[in-house]
Parts: C-alpha cells; structure tokens; sequence
C-alpha cells in the first residue's frame, strides 16, 4: 500500500507542476517566459551529460555530411552548434506552453509559409487525404494551430506522456486548438488510416524509428532505420505524401516549408515502394536539417553506432 501511495503522490506531483508551469510561462509576457526557459537550457548544456554527448554525435553527422571525403568537423565546432541546440529546443517548450493561450491573430501574425502552401492547398482539394512528414525541428503545433484556423484539422501521432492525467492534459489542450493527438501505439494506425479515408491531414514525425521495426536509409551518410508509417499509409490510402519542416524564427516567427508531393504511384511490390518513398523523405529530412541543424531537437540514439 505504502508503495502505491508514493507513486501515486509522486504521479498527482509530476501532473501539477508540469501543469502549473505551463499555465504561468503562457502567462507571463513572453520575454521573461523565453528567459526562464533559456536559463535552464544553458544550464543543462553546460552541465554536458547524456542528452549533449548524444546530440554531439548527430550534430557531428549533420556538419560532416557538407565536408570534403575525409575531413571531420572540428570537435568545438560541433560542441558550439550542439549546445544552441538546447536554446533551441527551450524556445520550442516555451512557445509550446505559450500557444494554447494565443488568439486566433496572435497565430495569423507570428505564421507565414516561405513556401509551398499551395502544395498544401491542392492536397486537400483532391480529398483523398494528405501525409504529413515531419522531423524533429522547430514548433510543428503552431502549423497545426494555423490550419485549423484555415479550417484544416490535423490529426497527428503523438509519444504518450506520463503520468497518464499529464497526457490527458495535453490532448485536451491540443483538442482546444483543433489538433487531435493520437497516442504512439497498437492503436495510432487504424486511427490515422480513419483519418485518411475521410479525406484528413495528418502529421507524423518520421525522423526517429521509435518503435524499432523500420525500413533501412541512409541518413546522413550512415545507415539507419527511420519509421515507413508515413509511406505506407500514403501508398495504402492514395493520400498526398508531404515533406514538411516548420522552423523557429527568423525572430518570432514560425516559417513552415513545404516540399513537393512526392510520387506515391506504385512501382513494384509495396515493400519496395516502402522502402523507395522512406528514403525520399530521409533525403528531404537531411536538407530541412542542414539548414538549422541547431533546431534538429534529438538526443536519443538514432543510428546502430549509437547503441551500445
């Protein structure tokens, strides 16, 4: 008994201070909300461990892959860029707290497209549903938020977070802005496959093999596996297949960039389509990539290498 009324106090914790923490940093004026937030990143990226050690790591593919055969980057180059990317990625939690708390001109005046929204636009118009992918960059829910404004739900697949009144917090949340999140697991697929056959968007961060049974890439000069979700529902549903990225900035604002449709007519058995289309999105991924690698928010192994 002892042991479940501690976990369950610790859960009830964990629950209110993530909670009380995003109520206030969406209230305080957004200066002090980016300083606090800041603050702690430069803190943990000083501090070094795991998550920058790992991160090195990436950053070290992603800036070796622009060097001539046989030059490596240097070491404090690599440390440099990773440690922005802890900035970075406070800037993504506090304009994550921040949104579900900003006006319908609020989302309009801090979100622009550098371009492809007529990619967009034409996918929906079709009706046959549309497949978003995603890496792990920038705030992806402000394009959310501004679909919905434009009338376009998203359905996207989420990692479950814990404890479980937490997640239900944060579904409800993104519900409020016209996101529905689905849960990472047994039951996300016939979800979003719902989705798709009613003509949705749908988002799905392919960046990172999470479950571990993914198709094999090269990914920035190594080869790895990255999730084929994203390809086969498209080739499965006739869904349009969409490489999207949203960066942070410049300044405060979002910048979506959307790359053509990729080509999703079958061309042979549907593994090797699978295959062909995953490693298409890799490609556009380490493009998007290259071009702020200090906002690739990834501190888990992702490669063979990486693992022990």
């Amino acid at each position: 008994m002892g042991g479940r009324a501690t976990a369950g106090w610790r859960s009830t914790a964990t629950y209110l201070s993530y909670r009380g923490m995003g109520a206030a940093m969406g209230r305080m004026p957004e200066p002090l909300s980016r300083a606090v937030a800041g603050g702690v990143a430069r803190v943990l990226a000083w501090r070094g461990g795991d998550a920058l050690a790992m991160n090195e790591r990436h950053m070290a593919r992603v800036l070796g892959s622009e060097c001539p055969d046989g030059v490596r980057p240097d070491p404090a180059l690599v440390r440099r860029w990773s440690r922005r990317t802890f900035t970075e990625y406070s800037r993504y939690w506090s304009d994550g707290a921040r949104l579900p708390y900003v006006d319908e001109a609020g989302v309009r005046s801090r979100f622009r497209f550098e371009r492809g929204e007529e990619h967009i636009r034409a996918a929906v118009a079709r009706g046959q549903g549309v497949v978003m992918a995603l890496p792990h960059v920038g705030s992806w829910e402000w394009g959310a938020a501004w679909l919905a404004l434009e009338h376009i739900p998203m359905t996207a697949v989420v990692e479950r977070l814990e404890p479980e009144r937490l997640f239900q917090w944060f579904v409800a949340q993104r519900a409020a802005m016209g996101l529905t999140a689905v849960p990472l697991g047994d039951g996300s697929g016939p979800a979003i496959l719902r989705a798709l056959k009613e003509g949705a968007v749908t988002g799905l961060v392919s960046d990172r093999d999470l479950v571990g049974n993914g198709v094999e890439v090269e990914f920035f000069g190594e080869r790895t596996t990255l999730p084929g979700g994203a390809a086969m529902l498209a080739l499965r549903t006739g869904a349009t297949l969409l490489p999207v990225v949203l960066y942070s900035g410049p300044g405060n604002w979002h910048t979506g960039v959307v790359h053509p449709p990729l080509n999703t007519t079958r061309t042979g058995p549907l593994r090797t389509d699978v295959a062909r289309l995953t490693q298409e999105l890799a490609t556009c991924f380490e493009d998007f990539i290259r071009r702020h690698p200090e906002q690739w928010h990834l501190y888990q192994p992702n490669w063979p290498s990486d693992r022990p």
